[in-house]
């Protein structure tokens, strides 16, 4: 069933807008070089390059917009790391394939079943800071990793907790989104993403939170059909970083996210796909199951029983005749299911219950009455019989 979403109307002069703006602003990356551009995180080009086609097929207003439960599409991990690697533009469709992800990718790999908590890998735009490596909940940094540093870097930082040998780390703090612009990987991301980063950008600036909301497109985190796709990492109530993944998120979204989420640490039900650190079995918020736009998805407590089944079940339930009898016990052997069926529906009622059971015992009572009297009979004409003779 489709559900209700925002006007398209809306979305699609959103993406118009977006697309006809040639100066974007400054990202906000920290440890970024100066020199950066805007350029790799949304691209001119690259946006004025969405037609009104695409972005009916691949943008905000496509058909499967809000068709799907959101709640608990993130399996489980307790730790994410950051890996900063060229611009997102020029990623390959599988750019954990491509030089040092690739080598970072096996390593994590071969190391699996040493690495105390599951630990996910993702891609970030790096250009002039390719290799640096963001670890979040930790909150570190690490600078210029490189192919030959990678196993060094696993076995100190990620399999025994500590500081990497052959480089310092760097806190840092604030909130940071990641956006997946992967459009390489797939083109609703390529044509949600930019625009969503560009939009973050703007409200950011809007807000004066420049130096405290940074921003960064990332590769591809499953889920391609959820587009727009971010994660949200930034403090909790009680000061402690979670990592919130949201979908089906529009350039409209993005006020609520960064005055609600980020500011005042909300989750935005309706476009929250799961968390860093939390089960999608147990934890509190998947355990909801919200439906885009905050719609409750009826859980079906038991599934649907054969009539038999149902039958079997009612009569355990309501055949509870005088004195504890139960009229089921003896019928269930000797009746056909349809005459179950019929007693079930007896029994729906207790005083038809009670006055059936107590038909049947007055019915036994004439019965071995009638079988007593008759054997009765029986002995006295023989006893007269051997009399006689």
């Amino acid at each position: 069933m489709r559900i209700a979403h925002p006007s398209r109307s809306l979305l699609t002069s959103s993406v118009s807008i977006t697309r006809t703006r040639l100066n974007v602003s400054p990202k906000h990356l920290p440890f970024a070089s100066s020199s950066s551009s805007s350029s790799s995180m949304a691209d001119p080009s690259n946006l004025s390059a969405v037609s009104a086609e695409d972005a009916s097929k691949y943008g905000f207003t496509r058909e499967e917009m809000y068709s799907s439960n959101l709640a608990g599409t993130v399996n489980p991990y307790d730790r994410h790391v950051f890996l900063r690697h060229k611009s997102y533009t020029d990623w390959a469709s599988r750019v954990e394939e491509d030089q040092l992800p690739k080598v970072f990718s096996s390593a994590l790999k071969s190391r699996k079943i040493d690495i105390p908590v599951k630990t996910l890998l993702t891609v970030i735009e790096g250009e002039q800071s390719d290799g640096d490596v963001l670890i979040f909940p930790e909150m570190i940094k690490y600078k210029g990793l490189t192919d030959t540093d990678v196993d060094g870097f696993v076995e100190d930082v990620l399999v025994n907790g500590k500081p990497w040998a052959s480089g310092v780390p760097e806190t840092f703090t604030g909130s940071f989104v990641f956006v997946c612009a992967h459009g390489n990987r797939d083109k609703r991301c390529g044509v949600c993403g930019p625009i969503l980063i560009e939009k973050l950008n703007e409200e950011i600036a809007l807000r004066g939170l420049n130096d405290q909301v940074f921003v960064s497109a990332c590769s591809h985190i499953g889920g391609h059909k959820y587009a727009g796709n971010l994660i949200i990492f930034s403090p909790d109530s009680e000061g402690k970083i979670a990592g919130h993944w949201y979908g089906y998120v529009t350039p409209e979204d993005v006020p609520e996210l960064l005055d609600q989420h980020i500011a005042k640490g909300k989750i935005i039900d309706r476009l929250w796909r799961g968390q860093m650190g939390a089960s999608t079995e147990g934890g509190d918020k998947t355990g909801e199951q919200k439906l885009p736009n905050g719609t409750e998805v009826k859980k079906n407590e038991k599934p649907e029983e054969s009539t038999v089944e149902k039958t079997r079940e009612n009569v355990g339930v309501c055949c509870q005749g005088a004195n504890g009898f139960s009229c089921c016990m003896t019928a269930s052997s000797e009746v056909s299911e349809t005459q179950k069926i019929d007693e079930t529906e007896v029994c729906g009622k207790r005083e038809l219950c009670g006055s059936w059971v107590k038909s049947w015992e007055q019915r036994d009572v004439l019965t071995a009455a009638a079988v007593v009297g008759a054997v009765a009979t029986v002995a006295l004409a023989y006893s007269y019989y051997r009399r006689s003779r």
